[in-house]
């Protein structure tokens, strides 16, 4: 090591003591550099993602917090883009007008972007080609002299793999912080139907959204000062309030409300179901390697059959028909008189018969009037000369899929998603409170919804995605039942924005907690999925491991039982609530438990009774 030079310390000190003199003959003090910055931290929340993604929004849900890699701490951020999605993750920070600051971080994958927008000035960002172990990435800006907010971001690049990002820093002049606004006033309830109350404020200065709450839980969102609560349970009082929001937080939540939601016309249970149901599904019109299976020989723990099925004559042509299996295929079935027979011995039982269409091979596209009438017509004669209780809606494949423009399932304008509606609002309005109807989407049409819907804001993604909401959404009032096929599925992001998989309880327990939470369409939180009422869902699951992709034994079925109605059991997935009166468990299929020996069946029954 060098040593300095005498004359070279002596210099120094020479040189410190002339310049204190003459700052303290002038007033003035001397002040380091470091002093001079006292004022700059680190205005960045949660940077290190060590709180999952607490201050940090993900477009369309696409990001999530990982233990491995990182850079320092526990997490990090990982991010996944999609053809249509650059997975960014943002954050909006309080900053002082006309100040220096230095957005700073580390970042791991290929295109990987960091950047701040909204500066006053002019935005800025840095990114790295490929960065296949952890890279600081760093740039600065001055706000504007009125710029007293600005967004961070990190993002990755369309189509590209997943990226990491760490320890991300904004250093510079705090802005402050600014205080929660004042409770709203002036609430009210409007409009009151069976599941839905809207209601109105008044707007209170300084707030950016505002949050509102039913029976003392927050169910929605909203930016402007109005909102309509739906999902709500028919024939109940609830009791409302509106807390304004900004960046220090809620306010205090303004006097609460009243209002009582209108009896139903069919969305009430007013079907005559068990409190906990069974749902199964009996070949009707097929055999396969379960052999076939009279109706009169289902057991009486069946609540509701669903009979598979009906089909169309062609995929357009909305007229359905149900061909029941002809005696070459199935040498042990009963003749339509027993058929018929049978259905009436059930209904005497208390059980419900249904016609299912669809399933896997029959598509049935709506695309016009001409068909949506034809589709009614042809289902009520089926209904009618059957007797049966309702119908059944299991449109797969490519049944439904949403027009490059439909972007609101609120608001669909696909032909053969409102052709679809409008039938079954149509058969529901003529059959009366006692009809009962039923949905069987895939997950790729419900929760898949979450992620992606339709082709998407870039276009690119399978129009298919979602697809199922607006008609969920539409008839939620009419809808008895809603069974999603929790099988056959590729991996969902449930609302832990974590990929669940089929094979265990968790990934039931997940789907199911985001029908009974609801979820914000293709991550969008001004458009949020409502939830549905516990007694409208059934979870759907195949008997066995020859009914398809997704058994699960019987002691992982009670798992998710324990989890969703009593809040036990429920591994790692953070449900959003607890639901005693979810109205049961649904299968495909009869004929596969009865070949499977009734497993579940059993199971079924030993948990609720």
């Amino acid at each position: 090591m060098d040593h300095p030079r005498p004359h070279a310390r002596i210099r120094g000190r020479l040189l410190s003591t002339l310049t204190a003199a003459a700052l303290a003959a002038t007033g003035l003090t001397a002040v380091s550099a470091a002093t001079a910055r006292a004022a700059d931290v680190d205005l960045a929340r949660n940077g290190g993602f060590e709180s999952s993604l607490d201050g940090w929004t993900c477009s369309a849900g696409t990001g999530r917090t990982v233990n491995s890699p990182v850079h320092s701490g526990s997490s990090s951020l990982q991010a996944t883009p999609t053809a249509g999605d650059n997975a960014q993750c943002t954050q909006t920070v309080t900053v002082k007008p006309d100040s220096a600051y230095t957005l700073s971080g580390y970042v791991r994958g290929s295109y990987v972007y960091l950047g701040a927008s909204g500066t006053g000035t002019t935005d800025v960002s840095t990114w790295t080609q490929s960065a296949p172990d952890w890279q600081q990435l760093t740039t600065s800006f001055r706000t504007g002299p009125a710029t007293t907010k600005v967004t961070i971001y990190t993002h990755g690049w369309y189509g590209t793999p997943a990226y990491n990002a760490d320890d991300l820093t904004l250093i510079g002049p705090g802005g402050g912080t600014p205080a929660p606004p004042t409770a709203p006033t002036g609430l009210t309830a409007g409009a009151v139907t069976s599941s839905s109350v809207a209601l109105s404020w008044t707007a209170v200065p300084g707030a950016t959204s505002y949050a509102i709450y039913a029976n003392g839980t927050k169910s929605l969102t909203a930016t402007g000062t109005s909102v309509t609560v739906t999902g709500l349970t028919p024939a109940t009082a609830y009791g409302f309030q509106v807390a304004a929001v900004n960046d220090a937080g809620e306010s205090a939540k303004s006097a609460t409300v009243t209002a009582t939601t209108a009896q139903g016309s069919g969305g009430t249970g007013s079907s005559d179901l068990p409190t906990h149901a069974l749902v199964g599904y009996l070949h009707a019109s097929f055999a396969n390697g379960a052999g076939y299976t009279r109706l009169a020989d289902v057991p009486d723990s069946w609540d509701v059959i669903d009979l598979a099925f009906g089909e169309p004559t062609s995929t357009t042509s909305g007229d359905i028909r149900f061909n029941r299996c002809p005696v070459t295929e199935c040498p042990t079935v009963e003749s339509d008189a027993d058929f018929k027979a049978a259905i009436k011995a059930k209904q005497a039982a208390g059980k419900k018969v249904l016609i299912s269409i669809g399933g896997q091979n029959g598509q049935v596209q709506l695309t016009t009037t001409a068909a949506r009438d034809t589709f009614v017509s042809s289902v009520s004669k089926i209904i009618d000369d059957y007797g049966l209780d309702g119908l059944d809606v299991d449109f797969e494949g490519h049944s439904l899929s949403l027009d490059t423009a439909d972007t609101d399932f609120k608001n669909p304008t696909t032909p053969v998603i409102v052709n679809l509606i409008s039938a079954l609002k149509t058969l529901k309005a003529k059959y009366g409170a006692k009809f009962v109807l039923s949905m069987a989407p895939e997950t790729f049409f419900v929760q898949n919804g979450y992620q992606f819907y339709g082709t998407g804001k870039w276009g690119g993604q399978d129009p298919r995605c979602g697809a199922y909401l607006p008609v969920i959404h539409a008839l939620r009032d009419d809808l008895t039942l809603l069974h999603v096929q929790d099988y056959n599925s590729g991996p969902i992001m449930g609302l832990d924005n974590q990929y669940h998989s089929m094979g265990g309880a968790d990934f039931h327990i997940a789907m199911t907690d985001m029908l009974l939470t609801g979820f914000p369409v293709a991550g969008d939180p001004n458009n949020v999925f409502p939830p549905l009422r516990p007694d409208q869902i059934a979870i759907g699951m195949p008997a066995s491991t020859n009914a398809g992709n997704g058994y699960v034994s019987p002691a992982e079925v009670t798992k998710a039982l324990d989890c969703l109605t009593k809040k036990t059991n429920c591994g790692g997935y953070p449900t959003h609530g607890t639901w005693p009166a979810l109205r049961g468990l649904m299968t495909w299929s009869v004929n596969w438990d009865r070949f499977n020996s009734w497993e579940f069946q059993k199971n079924f029954d030993a948990y609720f009774g």
